[in-house]
């Protein structure tokens, strides 16, 4: 009787152990299956406007092919972004012409960097008032942006446009002061660059940044009653990927732009913008 409650004993320990080997063998392959599981690297990308399609298929082709996850915070305004790089408050930021940045760093004492180019946006002057620039009349008004780099690009349109001459010493960045030939007396109002879609009511005609365009509902290749031309002397207004100046090599950064410069991101960029934007990566080298 006391061999058999022995055995008994035996087998119910036996069991217990070979139980508890493999819970654990259970919770060990449990660890690792976890281990396994790399969580994603995070960016986050300042961006302005609603439409932003070439980053969107950027972002899949990052989350599935790098465990990169970028998330995009949009901005209704040009100043906010840059502000939030610089306060380390976002990773990146994509929305700025170079000429933009530069003049940025220079009023703020940043020191916000290129990191890759990616397309050229081209000005247009919109109306809802006119179809032609011939059609503009003594006194007009015409709305502009209010920042150095934007007025002076939009004045430099109205030039391009043979509707003002612009004094040459002015160079890139031109006020409305630097007008010296006006044959249309034409009026200008200056605007934060995000109320001159906004104004196309209560002016004649409007000089608008393609992006702002392109949320106001227009397709700068179509609607742009005169549309800026892309010429060799237009690397001053290619769109730029910006970060601080210390993260210039970080191998993430240097991957999205990487994904950003393919031919995929070109061919959404072509079909999203009906063909008003344009890859400058390859002419930036």
């Amino acid at each position: 009787m006391k061999n058999k409650t022995f055995l008994a004993t035996l087998t119910l320990s036996a069991s217990l152990f070979l139980a508890a080997c493999g819970n654990a063998a259970s919770d060990s392959a449990s660890d690792s299956s976890t281990a396994d599981v790399t969580e994603p690297v995070k960016v986050t990308l300042g961006v302005v406007g609603e439409v932003n399609e070439p980053w969107d298929y950027v972002i899949e082709e990052l989350k599935e092919k790098e465990n990169i996850e970028v998330e995009l915070v949009k901005f209704t305004d040009y100043t906010t972004p840059n502000n939030a790089l610089a306060e380390g408050e976002i990773d990146l930021s994509s929305f700025q012409t170079e000429i933009f940045m530069d003049n940025y760093n220079r009023d703020h004492g940043t020191e916000l960097t290129t990191i890759g180019y990616t397309v050229m946006a081209p000005l247009g002057l919109y109306s809802e008032k006119i179809t032609s620039i011939n059609e503009l009349k003594d006194g007009d008004t015409i709305a502009i942006p209010n920042d150095v780099s934007n007025e002076g690009r939009a004045l430099i349109l109205l030039q391009t446009a043979g509707l003002i001459k612009l004094d040459t010493a002015a160079g890139l960045v031109p006020t409305t002061e630097d007008v010296v030939e006006n044959r249309l007396n034409l009026q200008f109002q200056t605007l934060e660059s995000n109320q001159t879609a906004r104004a196309l009511q209560d002016v004649t005609a409007s000089v608008i940044n393609s992006g702002m365009a392109v949320d106001a509902g227009f397709i700068p290749s179509e609607d742009a009653v005169f549309l800026e031309p892309v010429t060799e002397d237009s690397k001053p207004y290619y769109n730029v990927i910006a970060a601080l100046s210390e993260d210039v090599d970080n191998e993430v950064f240097q991957t999205i732009v990487a994904y950003y410069q393919s031919e995929g991101t070109a061919k959404v960029i072509e079909e999203s913008s009906k063909g008003s934007q344009f890859p400058v990566w390859d002419e930036a080298k």
